[in-house]
């Protein structure tokens, strides 16, 4: 019987392992097609230059997995593709351009590493065609995708990511810290519950949308960072604009200092519990109303350093104007009429 082409031959090698036993070593090469007929003790997977998607439950229960070499033109993995993959703990790289379906790495309980790199443009070009309809799209990490990643010590997520759904890294309970891109608009219910040794987030947006439950459970968890309104709080600061400072100072429990990092505090808070017979939980989320505060002032003070700025470009285009014999530099002196400016500045 010939050999079907789309499945490739798997490679079967012998190792020494670190107390000198030899194990088996299986190697194979994923094209798309055929995955029942993936090793049941597969340790090592390339996924082929050709495939763009990863069917479910491709790998599904391949509990000798190890190690997975995806390729830059993959676009989605599929439901349950490596669910209760046990084994697999090294540093998985997954393109940044990559949907992840509900499941996929669910109960990958040895899993400490996950990276969304970034694809490297030259490695499409025999795919630019292929590409084009997705390329467009924006990634998201699916319901449950790494639930149960116990091990998962360190989480990369890139920009281009825009959603985080519900339970993504639920129960995730070596991960320590975490940063969100600037690219992420929403993190839904549950996408970090029960991360019990979670100490601290990282966020890149500031308007992003964090819904209930979020960071349910996460027992360690002390407070946001966001790095952005750091930089922006010394950009005022370093305009002379130092009015801001005092604003600061007024709002209780806020580390910031000009040069530092802004640290904004975590609140408990009680909401009912969707089970009418279970009791009310305690929810820990960012203290908006503070987080507000601080947004407010620093829209305020940019805005009024930005009609001062306007100012002087009118003043100066006034006197490249006037002939170089008649300056008068007070009489070409223009300001924003003192009313359109309260009003800019009552508005934010």
């Amino acid at each position: 019987m010939s050999k079907r082409p789309e499945l490739e031959d798997h490679q079967r090698t012998m190792s020494n392992n670190n107390r000198g036993e030899t194990s088996l070593e299986v190697h194979f090469e994923y094209t798309g097609k055929y995955h029942h007929q993936v090793p049941n003790d597969v340790t090592h997977v390339r996924i082929h230059s050709s495939v763009t998607e990863i069917e479910d439950y491709a790998f599904y229960n391949r509990r000798r997995l190890k190690e997975v070499v995806f390729n830059d033109g993959l676009r989605q993995i599929g439901q349950n593709a490596f669910r209760d993959c046990i084994s697999l703990q090294r540093r998985i790289n997954i393109p940044s351009t990559t949907n992840i379906l509900p499941d996929a790495f669910r109960g990958c309980s040895n899993l400490r590493v996950v990276a969304f790199k970034k694809i490297d443009d030259h490695a499409l070009d025999e795919y630019t065609l292929l590409l084009q309809s997705f390329m467009k799209l924006s990634m998201s990490i699916a319901p449950r995708a790494f639930q149960g990643c116990t091990n998962l010590r360190e989480l990369i997520l890139k920009e281009g990511l825009q959603t985080i759904w519900n339970d993504a890294f639920s129960n995730c309970k070596s991960l320590q810290s975490i940063v969100i891109p600037s690219t992420v608009i929403e993190i839904k219910q549950d996408s970090f519950q029960n991360c019990t040794n979670l100490r601290e987030v990282v966020i890149h947006n500031e308007d992003i949308q964090i819904e209930d439950k979020a960071f349910s459970k996460c027992t360690s968890l002390e407070r946001f960072k966001f790095p952005g309104l750091s930089t922006r709080l010394d950009n005022i600061v370093q305009a002379g604009q130092r009015g801001i400072e005092a604003k600061m100072d007024d709002i209780t429990a806020v580390e910031w200092q000009s040069g530092g990092e802004l640290i904004i505090p975590i609140v408990h808070r009680q909401i009912e519990s969707r089970w009418r017979l279970m009791p009310s939980e305690t929810v820990v989320e960012i203290d908006y109303e503070k987080l507000n505060k601080i947004v407010s002032s620093i829209r305020y003070y940019e805005m009024k350093e930005a009609t001062t700025l306007f100012e002087l470009a009118l003043w100066k285009a006034r006197i490249d104007l006037t002939e170089v014999n008649e300056i008068n530099r007070d009489e070409c002196r223009v300001e924003v009429p003192g009313p359109v400016k309260d009003t800019i500045l009552q508005y934010l």
